[in-house]
């Protein structure tokens, strides 16, 4: 498995601790880790060789659906627990079709916060701040309050990777409301989410090597994952594997990766 950072709000720099941001770089090639995050990473790709295809699969579904959303007319995104930097970021790949789009990155990881600010805000438009997704309201405030979208008009909402980090007695469902509350009517959810339903006793496996890291890993069903969704109208082809989701080429690969889906509010 592999995702996006959420760990405790506030966290400072631990080396000595699994980062799942920095297990999600070194499953993505990336150079922005530590010993102990490859360590973790070693592991998970020798229990489960396909980890690395999934974090790219992931990837490559953002990219697609940030396409997807621009394609659409969507020029703000608000991407939360977006990480480490890497290939194709958000504003990267939104720009190539609105040219003026505007992205904030938010991440609670101080290290993955200060990479976004150093790397990725060096053009206008384009933003990084800390917060966690388990205090949504404060996001919004936020954003608001140093005006770097504008969300009177419809926006972006992402969370790819992310509420697989978020345990069922933080009610993940009810922090994605509070997202899916304050979208004007024309914004989208991109959503990407680890499951079990294809492979119960693996993906137990994989819950209890995060154990240790950052943040546990708490795997959910399609249904509860579609419940995320409610009130929103899903794109085609609806709630699937990330990688059966408009990909550019057909992939014949039958490994379990994420759910992903697009929803757009009327």
């Amino acid at each position: 498995m592999a995702g996006s950072p959420v760990s405790k709000l506030g966290a400072g720099f631990d080396p000595t601790v699994p980062n799942v941001a920095r297990v999600y770089d070194y499953m993505l090639g990336g150079k922005d880790n530590f010993a102990v995050d490859r360590e973790l990473g070693d592991r998970l790709l020798a229990a489960f060789p396909e980890s690395a295809w999934i974090a790219r699969q992931n990837r490559e579904f953002t990219a697609r659906a940030v396409r997807y959303c621009a394609e659409q007319g969507a020029s703000q995104f608000l991407d939360i627990g977006s990480g480490l930097p890497t290939m194709s970021n958000v504003h990267q790949v939104a720009r190539k079709f609105v040219p003026g789009a505007r992205v904030v990155y938010v991440d609670n990881d101080k290290v993955a916060h200060s990479h976004a600010e150093a790397l990725l805000t060096t053009s206008d438009g384009v933003a990084a701040i800390l917060g966690d997704v388990r205090a949504p309201e404060q996001i919004l405030a936020d954003v608001r309050a140093r005006r770097l979208l504008d969300l009177s008009k419809p926006f972006v909402v992402m969370m790819t990777a992310l509420l697989h980090f978020v345990t069922d007695e933080e009610k993940p469902e009810e922090l994605v409301s509070v997202f899916k509350n304050a979208m004007p009517s024309g914004s989208f959810l991109i959503l990407t989410h680890a499951t079990h339903d294809w492979q119960p006793e693996e993906s137990e496996r994989a819950t209890r090597m995060y154990q240790r890291a950052s943040a546990p890993l708490t795997t959910r069903s399609r249904i509860d994952i579609a419940a995320m969704f409610r009130g929103l109208e899903l794109a085609d082809p609806g709630l699937v594997r990330t990688s059966r989701w408009r990909p550019a080429e057909e992939v014949t690969a039958e490994f379990s990766d994420l759910f992903g889906g697009v929803g757009l509010k009327r």
